[in-house]
């Protein structure tokens, strides 16, 4: 077997999920250092919000009319929303539910039993853990969505100031998502450096700019305040009726980005986010969104674009400005989560391996994966393309962020019954409380179906079929390739009394199994009659944490008869190295000269006329994405001119 993602490893018990107090026990730097770097990637998506989420309230296909109770009641909802979501679920009580200090929906399967379900398993691990594997699967189609919807808003802040750029406003749209994707190969080290400072006036912006309309000395609308009351909210959904309801398939649109807090948390800390929220972010935007209402308030039907008519004629244009490049920003962590998303889900064993470049000799979080940059860079085109507004592409939004949360809650509660041991009534109220946001929001967005909403849903169906195929054809394999194997201490034993030949140097065998002996070697010693002097069995196993300690992550074992065991294990933030393996071997003992090492990988042909369970379209597909992934020569870092391949074929 050439390499493996599944391995006996995975089933073992995660790591606890202990409360990290300052977010993740390898994060360094002082709290404002953190807090900065925290607005440039974590508040991105949902720092843009403001741009197009209270125009779609009231200028939107679901819209209501424009008054004082309509205004303050929608306003009350978008506060209410931050609160709910961001503040109470996911800053107060999701972020402690951290892996090592990582987050994320992939993180939180990892942390619960429904990590290593399998079709054997109880149902509710199983569907849990298939539920889990679908949100994942509406995050691409978020990162697909976000840099699309986020950056064609800021720019349409052009025809704002003048009819003039109105045919030029999808092209320039193009142009820049095309030159964000064309950047991806040199990495983030640079650019990121000036993400915090951006943002920090990009917020900034949104409190002057909301404050200033609110206190003009010739309007008395100060009362918009009052929306901070969240019976206002209450009054205006009890009053519209499903229309009102209708109206939360908007207002999510402020909370999207909100998975991100959590996603995010092991890059700067739970502690940071958290003070980078409070200290610069909630202000920012709820006296931007309370400006906006204030605005149309004010100007009523007039108002085509709220954010960018609070701006005076002076500032319109360096405001499109400031907002492209935080739009752009907002993409670029979208953009980055999608690859250490697509990390994960190979180390984890859910999707095919994916040529993974570092693009950073000192940051390990940032990669760049080529597959999955193209697919996103011809996804967003034909977004901007088919959509050709934010508006409507607003349609599109939301499906994916409210299915994921909601999939998120569903795992809190299985860590807190599992990990922390709380009571059912416990974990079951604040869920409850939790799922009533959750569900209402994704509830609304179903309207939005037929109006751009099947666009997340399509992506995620696909993606999670890929997941899901790949996950069962491993298995399935894996179940083949332990019916041919024999003890290693049958084997060694036949070794001693047939003598083979012997030949120069070391071979290096890659293989899942760390106690039988490798089909690969089978193979070979079945044609070719001979054995190097020194036999290497190489297992480099996918652990469900995030990181592995230097010192526990390679095991040296030696066997009779000159052969050796490796056995080295990876977190799913991490992407084996054999360099780094076989460095380690050498502190323990074994020196591997690459010179005279030969490894030998096996390379499967799979053939759709076995009897496993799968269905025949599954086994077509999962024979399809196994011959399309990289080599394990690619993945692994393995010397191209010291390796042979052995093929076989095997029914599944």
């Amino acid at each position: 077997m050439s390499a493996v993602t599944e391995s006996p490893a995975a089933t073992q018990p995660p790591a606890s999920a202990a409360s990290h107090e300052d977010g993740a026990h390898h994060v360094h730097g002082s709290l404002g250092a953190l807090a900065l770097g925290a607005l440039g990637v974590v508040y991105g998506d949902i720092g843009t919000s403001p741009l197009y989420a209270l125009r779609e309230c009231f200028i939107g296909p679901h819209a209501v009319a424009i008054s004082n109770a309509n205004v303050v009641g929608v306003l009350s909802l978008i506060v209410w929303s931050l609160i709910m979501v961001v503040v109470v679920k996911y800053l107060t009580f999701v972020m402690r539910a951290d892996n090592q200090g990582e987050g994320g929906i992939l993180a939180l399967l990892a942390l619960s039993k429904a990590g290593t379900a399998d079709r054997t398993s109880a149902t509710g691990h199983y569907a849990l853990m298939l539920a889990a594997l679908f949100g994942a699967a509406l995050l691409y189609a978020d990162g697909m969505i976000t840099p699309a919807i986020s950056v064609l808003s800021a720019v349409e802040g052009l025809g704002v100031a003048t009819t003039t750029f109105e045919p030029f406003i999808i092209p320039i749209t193009v142009v820049i998502l095309l030159g964000l994707f064309a950047v991806q190969y040199r990495g983030t080290a640079g650019i990121a450096t000036v993400f915090g400072p951006v943002m920090l006036a990009w917020f900034a912006v949104l409190g002057v700019l909301g404050i200033v309309q609110i206190l003009q000395e010739h309007h008395d609308h100060i009362s918009i305040l009052q929306a901070v009351n969240p019976l206002h909210g209450l009054e205006f959904l009890t009053a519209h009726g499903a229309h009102g309801f209708l109206v939360l398939g908007s207002v999510v649109l402020v909370i999207t980005g909100g998975e991100a807090l959590y996603a995010d948390m092991g890059h700067f800390g739970a502690r940071p986010i958290r003070v980078a929220w409070y200290a610069i972010v909630m202000p920012g935007l709820l006296l931007n969104y309370f400006g906006q209402g204030v605005l149309l308030l004010e100007h009523g039907e007039q108002v085509k674009n709220p954010f960018f008519e609070l701006a005076p004629d002076w500032g319109l244009y360096p405001l499109v400005a400031l907002s492209t490049a935080a739009t752009i920003i907002a993409s670029q962590a979208l953009i980055s989560g999608a690859y250490s998303l697509t990390q994960q889900a190979v180390q984890l064993g859910y999707v095919p391996r994916f040529t993974i470049v570092h693009t950073s000799e000192t940051a390990q979080g940032q990669i760049y994966i080529p597959q999955v940059n193209r697919i996103l860079m011809v996804l967003c085109v034909l977004l901007v393309l088919g959509f050709e507004s934010s508006s409507a592409l607003a349609g599109a939004y939301g499906m994916a962020v409210t299915g994921t949360m909601a999939i998120t809650t569903l795992l809190f509660y299985a860590v807190a019954r599992e990990r922390w041991h709380w009571s059912k009534v416990a974990a079951g109220s604040l869920v409850a409380l939790f799922l009533t946001f959750d569900l209402a929001f994704f509830g609304a967005n179903l309207i939005k179906l037929f109006d751009g909403g099947w666009f997340p849903l399509s992506i995620g169906a696909i993606i999670f079929t890929v997941m899901t195929t790949w996950k069962r054809g491993r298995s399935e394999l894996g179940k083949l390739l332990r019916l041919g194997n024999l003890p290693m201490d049958l084997f060694l034993a036949d070794l001693k009394s047939q003598q083979p030949h012997r030949v120069p140097g070391t071979a290096l065998f890659m293989t899942s199994d760390t106690s039988g002996v490798p089909n690969v070697l089978l193979h070979h010693f079945k044609h070719n009659k001979v054995l190097h002097q020194r036999v290497i069995l190489l297992s480099i196993l996918s652990e469900r944490r995030p990181e592995v300690d230097l010192d526990h992550r390679v095991e040296v074992a030696s066997l009779d008869h000159g052969f050796f065991r490796i056995v080295a294990r990876f977190g799913f933030m991490e992407k084996p190295d054999i360099d780094l393996v076989l460095r380690a071997a050498a502190g323990q003992g074994l020196v591997v000269d690459m010179n005279s090492t030969t490894f030998f990988l096996g390379r499967e042909t799979l053939l759709v006329t076995g009897t496993s369970g799968m269905m025949r379209w599954r086994k077509t597909l999962f024979s399809v994405l196994s011959r399309n992934a990289p080599s394990a020569v690619q993945y692994f870092g393995i010397p191209p001119n010291r390796v042979i391949e052995l093929g076989a074929q095997f029914e599944i």
